[in-house]
């Protein structure tokens, strides 16, 4: 879902407000639990997004749908968004306000990509030699690509470390031609 002025503000304010209860990852965990019901539920979207249903009945069933699982206030966001009928933002709202929190806690993603998957020794190992080199917390998205033979190709940023097994044969192929010429 592409990332829009909208879902930015709101993502903002529940990290401003998050941060001023001390309550961060209740707010993640809220958080999740709405956007799982906007993102799993299509009808319920829609239901929240009409304009012909009152503010009252689409709050009322909010607190039906969540309950108690859920903080008061992240019922009033959800509440919000249904009132302004923006309820289908509330993937990207989390999406924005997780990037908040790991920017906020120092953690940077880093993209691993590897011809087969890695246990999970192997996965810390990495996550440890990248944290080293960026200097910082790091959290790994990993991803297999059998094309690229071996090794692993790390993308942290814009910074791209390439050690798989086809940039070295590529490499070794443009050594070779330059020997050649």
């Amino acid at each position: 879902m592409a990332r829009t002025a909208s879902s930015r503000r709101y993502a903002q304010a529940v990290f401003q407000i998050a941060r001023e209860v001390d309550g961060i990852d209740v707010w993640l965990d809220d958080a999740r639990v709405l956007s799982e019901l906007i993102d799993g539920d299509q009808a319920a979207v829609e239901f929240l997004d009409a304009p012909q249903i009152s503010e009252a009945k689409k709050l009322q069933t909010i607190r039906q749908l969540l309950g108690d699982s859920v903080n008061p206030l992240a019922i009033n966001l959800l509440g919000l968004l249904a009132a302004r009928r923006l309820t289908h933002l509330m993937p990207d709202i989390l999406s924005q306000f997780t990037d908040m929190v790991d920017q906020h806690r120092g953690v940077q993603w880093a993209d691993v990509t590897t011809a087969v998957p890695l246990d999970d020794a192997r996965l810390d190992e990495i996550a440890g030699l990248i944290g080293g080199i960026v200097g910082g917390n790091v959290r790994l998205r990993t991803y297999v690509e059998p094309t690229i033979i071996g090794g692993v190709i790390v993308r942290v940023g814009d910074r791209v470390i390439d050690g798989s097994v086809r940039a070295k044969m590529r490499n070794m192929e443009r050594e070779i031609v330059e020997q050649m010429a």
